[in-house]
């Protein structure tokens, strides 16, 4: 009798070991599609036999075993990161593009070829009003859309102050996330890791490390805890250490939970992106636009200086005015002058056009660098051009990069629907043999205790 019970116990504790098994198949197939889950793997443990001291052996089941891969996790956070960084330089870099066309018909470029074609037409006809009045209006033009393009660059530099403050508090919430997941019991009773929570983590991790790049560590409780470029703590158990945006320079900054400048700490993600292009690229882009704002007001006043007008004097009042501290381009302007007051002749031949030649051929001069005033910002297109090209393929490349890891992160633990279909059917056929079993040794039981009535 004792080995029949024995059986039964025996079967009973199969049967429970694989509905388990059964349980996390099914939660394998319903969660394959979840962000950050990683497949489980049902475990069995041989009990002791040995019925001299009462142990009955058969089997029974062991903790949930989680299939994730920390060095595939870490790789596609790592690829990620990057992707994210060029995919912002890319989206930055396009708007900033847009200000300097090099085959648009309108435009800072054709306007400052417009306006030397003023003075070259002006010396046709020197003493004409209207050509002189043209040689103004075209000076305008050219100011006009120096100041746009100033504005313009400016106005980028807005917009990604304000995407950084939008980052910086997704940062922050992101943060918040996983100090509630570490909050919650990531690890049960016996060992095995919450896969729900644990995909909650994963999925929130992988989300923080578009934005920003970070090391996390896992902790013997369970929790992770998180640190910015791998060195300022973000996230420490429950506890959040929030970071900040100083914009109160033109040099954004970024401070953590102390105040301390963390900025140098940020090489990736799309924060160390807009970073790079609020506090290097786009200053580089505005000092290029102010030399060659400068050097046409400079050069062109300069050269008018060294003439007379048409009531034979040296123009008192330059044409371009500006403000070095505030920046050339950005507050280029034309002086109001009357068309009599441009100095279209040399002071040895008044009313003749050798001033208005050598203005002409100040558009053809190299005299900016070494360059044409024209090849100059045909320079600062093409860097802006090289930059977002370069950009461009690093995406391309990174994102090739990032869809090898993610591909390497599935085969370890992704979830297989056929080898979960396959796993279904052995757990069942299993589950229908342990049914077998018990029915057969419950007959079994009854049929001997029917006989024993009769033998006593």
């Amino acid at each position: 009798m004792g080995s029949i019970m024995t059986a039964l116990m025996n079967t009973a504790n199969s049967m429970k070991a694989v509905e388990q098994a059964l349980t996390v198949t099914e939660n394998n197939v319903v969660n394959a599609s979840t962000p950050g889950y990683a497949k489980q793997t049902a475990t069995f443990l041989a009990q002791p036999f040995d019925l001299t001291v009462g142990l009955p052996g058969g089997v029974a089941a062991g903790p949930v075993q989680s299939s994730r891969d920390a060095y595939a996790e870490q790789a596609v956070r790592n690829q990620q990161t990057d992707v994210n960084y060029y995919q912002q330089k890319v989206t930055d870099l396009t708007s900033m593009e847009s200000y300097f066309s090099t085959s648009s018909t309108s435009g800072l470029g054709p306007a400052m070829t417009s306006l030397f074609q003023s003075f070259s037409t002006l010396s046709v006809n020197p003493n004409d009003t209207v050509s002189r009045q043209n040689v103004i209006n075209q000076a305008q033009s050219v100011a006009q859309n120096f100041q746009t393009t100033a504005s313009g660059l400016e106005s980028q530099g807005t917009n990604i102050d304000q995407e950084t403050r939008s980052t910086i508090a997704t940062i922050n919430q992101l943060a918040g996330q996983v100090a509630t997941i570490n909050g919650e019991n990531r690890v049960d009773p016996s060992g095995g890791v919450n896969a729900g929570v644990d995909a909650q983590l994963n999925s929130t991790l992988e989300q923080l490390s578009q934005v920003v790049n970070f090391t996390a560590l896992q902790q013997p409780d369970g929790t992770v805890t998180v640190y910015i470029g791998g060195q300022t703590p973000l996230v420490v158990g429950g506890q959040t250490f929030a970071i900040s945006g100083d914009f109160s320079k033109p040099q954004t900054a970024v401070r953590n939970s102390t105040g301390a400048d963390i900025t140098g700490q940020i090489t990736g993600g799309q924060l160390s992106a807009m970073l790079d292009d609020k506090n290097k690229v786009l200053p580089s882009y505005i000092q290029s636009l102010n030399t060659l704002a400068q050097g046409v007001a400079d050069q062109v006043n300069t050269s008018l200086s060294n003439g007379i007008d048409e009531n034979g004097v040296s123009p008192m009042t330059a044409l371009f005015t500006y403000s070095t501290s505030v920046g050339a381009a950005a507050t280029l302007a034309v002086n109001p002058l009357t068309p009599d007051q441009i100095a279209a002749a040399l002071p040895g031949a008044p009313g003749g056009n050798g001033n208005a030649l050598n203005l002409s051929a100040l558009g053809k001069g190299a005299t900016l660098s070494n360059y044409t005033f024209a090849q100059f910002y045909g320079n600062i297109a093409a860097q802006v051009g090289s930059d977002l090209s370069t950009a461009t393929d690093n995406q391309t490349t990174k994102q090739s990069l990032l869809s090898q890891a993610q591909t390497l992160r599935q085969q370890a633990s992704g979830v297989s629907l056929d080898e979960e279909a396959a796993n279904l059917v052995a757990f069942q056929r299993a589950y229908q043999a342990n049914a077998k079993m018990l029915t057969v040794l419950d007959t079994l039981t009854q049929d001997l205790m029917n006989v024993l009535p009769n033998a006593a």
